[in-house]
């Protein structure tokens, strides 16, 4: 298994113990603080790298910061260590182990964790569409030829329409504006130029998060809400909490969006936001 960077927040008397437990697995690559305040910061950290956040319940309220966590970098997995049984905050973390250093109890959680990741992946890396997307992204030169990478591989995946959002400018992200689609000619000229309030491209980059929409949903797209495609998707365009849009793909028939979709959407939105990324800071 390749290294995984853990980040671990415990009270300054338990410091040691948890570097004794983790450090001796050479596939864990440990950061420690004692201070909550430091999480966040280090994850902000574009020169660091943190899969796995391994939370102390007995340094301090951690329900916010929890909620931090997974509203910026949903991504990084959270494990709670509760040794009392005790911690409000352990039904929002992803593992609680409440007998850390038994039998190696918190490095197999984290292992297992980062197990099923790779599972995930290498199975929504076994779609075509998928391969030949993140294969022609290796190659692409410029971000207009992503862009079109991203919105052919959403057609192969058998999407009627998609379309993807931009931030107006890097200085004004409450707006975003259209910055290219495919699919039927109709819909691409009855879709809208820009985002509006309380509509789902807005809702998907202000949150962070991915969304279903029918056509009875609040929040919705000019396209299902008026009937003329059953069902649709938005995901945002995220990497290490950089926000580059929003992907937005559609289906004719309602319901036919799953979560299994949105999963590959995802997958294929944080490759796009990555290479953005590395093209930014070059």
């Amino acid at each position: 298994m390749a290294d995984i960077d853990i980040l671990v927040a415990v009270r300054r008397e338990k410091a040691g113990r948890y570097h004794k437990a983790l450090s001796g697995h050479a596939h864990l690559r440990l950061q420690i603080t004692s201070h909550a305040q430091d999480v966040l910061e280090t994850l902000a950290d574009a020169q660091k790298h943190t899969d796995v956040v391994v939370l102390d319940s007995g340094l301090g309220p951690t329900f916010e910061l929890i909620q931090d966590i997974r509203h910026w970098y949903p991504r990084v997995f959270v494990v709670v260590v509760d040794e009392s049984g005790q911690a409000s905050a352990a039904d929002l973390a992803d593992e609680v182990s409440q007998t850390p250093f038994e039998n190696n109890d918190l490095a197999r959680r984290i292992t297992r964790l980062m197990s099923d990741r790779h599972l995930e992946t290498v199975r929504m890396d076994t779609s075509q569409a998928v391969r030949n997307f993140a294969k022609g992204l290796r190659n692409a030169i410029s971000d207009a030829q992503r862009l079109d990478l991203a919105l052919q591989a959403c057609r192969d995946l058998g999407y009627e329409y998609v379309a993807i959002y931009r931030p107006v400018s890097y200085d004004n992200q409450s707006a975003l504006a259209l910055e290219a689609h495919r699919g039927p000619t109709p819909l691409q000229a009855i879709s809208p130029q820009s985002s509006s309030s309380g509509d789902v491209m807005s809702w998907a980059f202000q949150q962070g998060k991915s969304r279903i929409i029918n056509a009875a949903d609040n929040i919705n797209h000019p396209l299902v809400a008026k009937g003329r495609m059953g069902v649709a998707a938005a995901v945002p365009v995220i990497f290490a909490a950089n926000r580059y849009g929003v992907l937005l793909v559609f289906r004719d028939q309602a319901n036919s969006i799953t979560q299994d979709d949105l999963m590959t959407l995802e997958f294929m939105a944080a490759q796009l936001a990555s290479t953005i990324a590395k093209d930014l800071v070059k």
